[in-house]
């Protein structure tokens, strides 16, 4: 992979041509935050916290670091005070539209937001359709339940017709991958709840454990060619 040269708040670092600027700045212990962006997932530029400054030749602008490419001789600011504004108000809004999300509250403080202007959302619960679940069972589970319904502020994360989805498998990427805690889920007896529907547990052969659900050991089965003796033992017993 060819690399570049390139300066982040100063700093000289050589990183491969193309990579995107937030992954060269996490690579180097440099803080940017984001909502949205994930190793396995690559970026979909969303949240919009990310922004950093970039300079070539005379020319500054600021830009969206997920998706922005190293090249070379690139110089990339972090902090500043236009950064720090564009980032606070990020947050005011998201904060707005999801009062109850302690993940982006925790976030806005330690930006100094302290407050919101804007009135606020007591219909997105804690979603910022950052779009990660939708994108993870698509690209990464293979079945794409989810998807965004609506326009404008009435668009939200769900199932087809807001109804239980058929093609769910229950594996809860969709609530691991989530940032803010939006999705619910939650194993009870054996059965996990997640969506609107309910699947059965499977529970581990050698220690009993229940660890998966039933349907998604079959939907791996089908599609892997591997065995339900197999998969029916949890990862802790193999």
């Amino acid at each position: 992979m060819p690399k570049v040269n390139l300066s982040v708040d100063g700093k000289k670092i050589q990183a491969d041509k193309g990579a995107f600027l937030l992954d060269v700045c996490r690579d180097n212990h440099i803080p940017v935050p984001s909502l949205c962006h994930n190793e396995a997932l690559g970026s979909d530029g969303r949240c919009r916290l990310c922004v950093v400054e970039v300079r070539r030749g005379n020319r500054t602008r600021m830009v969206t670091s997920c998706l922005f490419p190293a090249a070379e001789g690139v110089e990339a600011i972090t902090q500043s005070a236009n950064i720090a504004l564009v980032r606070k108000t990020v947050l005011e809004l998201l904060w707005a539209r999801c009062p109850e999300s302690d993940e982006i509250a925790r976030l806005a403080r330690s930006h100094g937001v302290s407050d919101v202007r804007y009135q606020k959302d007591n219909d997105k619960g804690k979603c910022i359709l950052c779009n990660l679940c939708i994108r993870t069972c698509e690209s990464v589970v293979g079945v794409s339940a989810l998807g965004l319904s609506g326009k404008g502020p009435v668009k939200k994360v769900t199932t087809p017709f807001d109804e239980p989805s058929e093609t769910c498998i229950g594996c809860g990427a969709c609530a691991f991958v989530c940032p803010t805690g939006h999705i619910q889920m939650w194993d009870k007896e054996g059965v996990r709840n997640i969506w609107g529907r309910k699947f059965e547990m499977a529970a581990c052969a050698k220690c009993g454990t229940h660890f998966a659900p039933l349907y998604q050991l079959e939907y791996i089965s089908k599609t892997s060619g591997a065995s339900m003796d197999r998969l029916r033992t949890c990862p802790d017993c193999r």
